[in-house]
């Protein structure tokens, strides 16, 4: 039987000639010493239960503040790591866009220098053609003058030669005796 506060307050022990019955009171101060025990070791269970606890709890927040430090620290170094990938990529396009610059300046200067070449050549083929013509007028404005002074009728046939030797591409070429000399 369990004993509770309102039946120690309540207890009345029975009269006896010389006053109250001790083996009442030594039974019931026997239960009552067997209950403040239980509930002094129920009190020092739950006493090492919470201190266990406690201990538990303190882990945990150290654990917790670990793994807070922890994903703070991951976090900065996550931080510069794209810090310093944003600067590298930087780099790279700013190292790439000075290459394309020198690569399309020099791009345009050999078309620049190309256009000149082309540019030369043409006023050279352009010089050249009109050497030719002069050069062809020249010849023509003798042939002219010695058919002046010497008639058709007095040149020989012989004086006609087809060469087909691939000099001239198989084209006939005509060779007066004023020519040869």
């Amino acid at each position: 039987m369990k004993i509770t506060p309102i039946d120690i307050a309540h207890k009345s022990f029975g009269k006896k000639m010389m006053g109250l019955d001790a083996d009442e009171v030594n039974d019931f101060l026997q239960q009552i010493a067997g209950q403040m025990e239980s509930l002094i070791q129920e009190r020092n269970a739950l006493k090492e239960g919470l201190r266990e606890k406690e201990l538990s709890l303190m882990e945990y927040k150290d654990r917790d503040q670990v793994l807070k430090e922890t994903i703070q620290t991951a976090t900065q170094m996550a931080d510069r790591l794209r810090q310093d990938a944003e600067r590298e990529a930087k780099l790279i396009i700013a190292d790439a866009q000075q290459k394309a610059e020198i690569i399309t300046r020099d791009s345009r200067d050999s078309l620049k220098k190309m256009y000149q070449e082309v540019t030369e050549l043409k006023r050279a083929r352009m010089q050249f053609e009109a050497n030719l013509k002069a050069l062809a007028q020249a010849h023509l404005s003798l042939l002219e003058q010695g058919e002046k002074y010497m008639p058709q009728a007095a040149l020989p046939n012989h004086n006609i030669v087809n060469n087909t030797n691939g000099n001239n591409n198989g084209r006939s070429t005509n060779v007066s005796p004023l020519s040869a000399e």
